[in-house]
């Protein structure tokens, strides 16, 4: 693993419960490369998240490591809900169009992230090694995905990785309109529920600070982090760990119509 880019040497294979000391995040070069090279085993990946770091780069890059300054984070008791999401939702309940779940198609989401085109962007960060590095993770359960249908077919939904109380949130698609933001709202809600102090949603967008996210200072993210990581990791198929979702005690009051 390099400060630098250059030419990649090999780099050893780490599995789930090896752990990989990264070079400092407050060290990071701006706008917050922490390091370069290294591969996308499972212990890496792991180690880099619980150091508050995350890989990001384009398919031909050496593999980019980032923890940047600020850190753009929602915290579950600051999610907001707009008036005309309050709408959409209770909309799809009463109508029963709509079904929700958990880790019920984790490769199908991953693609449609993959495939789901970003304004700005002419390509995706999201290469065939990502998906294949992440359904590893999704096999060990701690890698989720949240999913909207619509008449059975996936419309939205999002993924990411879990440990401690902490959702590291990694990308989500729409293919008609809100329909991320119908499956995430009561993700979140369930999360909070379920213990989570902290969705780490990396760098800002748009579409999630109209949500709630902020920015906070890296400092701050990586004291967080560290005390959110002290919780146990709900480990394992969330589809079954979170039994009855979108259903949660918050979800019901603002979703009257949501079925028990």
């Amino acid at each position: 693993m390099r400060r630098r880019r250059g030419e990649e040497a090999p780099f050893p294979y780490f599995g789930p419960e090896d752990y990989f000391a990264f070079p400092d995040p407050r060290g990071a070069e701006p706008p917050g490369i922490v390091c370069t090279g290294g591969n996308l085993s499972p212990g890496l990946l792991l180690s880099a998240y619980q150091q508050g770091i995350f890989p990001w780069f384009s398919e031909g890059e050496p593999i980019l490591w980032w923890s940047p300054d600020p850190r753009f984070v929602l915290f579950p008791d600051e999610l907001h809900v707009s008036d005309t999401m309050r709408k959409i939702m209770r909309r799809l309940e009463r109508s029963g169009e709509a079904e929700l779940s958990l880790d019920r198609d984790f490769p199908a989401v991953i693609r449609a992230c993959s495939s789901s085109p970003r304004p700005g962007q002419d390509g995706t960060w999201i290469s065939e090694d990502m998906i294949a590095a992440y359904c590893r993770l999704h096999d060990l359960g701690l890698a989720h995905s949240a999913e909207i249908r619509l008449d059975g077919e996936l419309v939205g939904g999002l993924y990411g990785v879990s440990l401690g109380s902490v959702f590291f949130g990694e990308s989500m698609f729409s293919r008609v309109p809100d329909a991320s933001k119908a499956v995430f709202i009561p993700l979140v809600l369930r999360l909070k529920e379920e213990g989570f102090t902290l969705v780490d949603s990396q760098v800002y967008t748009d579409h999630l600070a109209g949500l709630g996210a902020v920015e906070i200072p890296r400092d701050e993210y990586l004291s967080l982090l560290a005390a959110a990581l002290a919780a146990p990791t709900k480990r394992g198929g969330w589809g079954k760990l979170f039994p009855g979702f979108p259903a949660s005690a918050e979800y019901r009051r603002l979703v009257p119509e949501v079925r028990p």
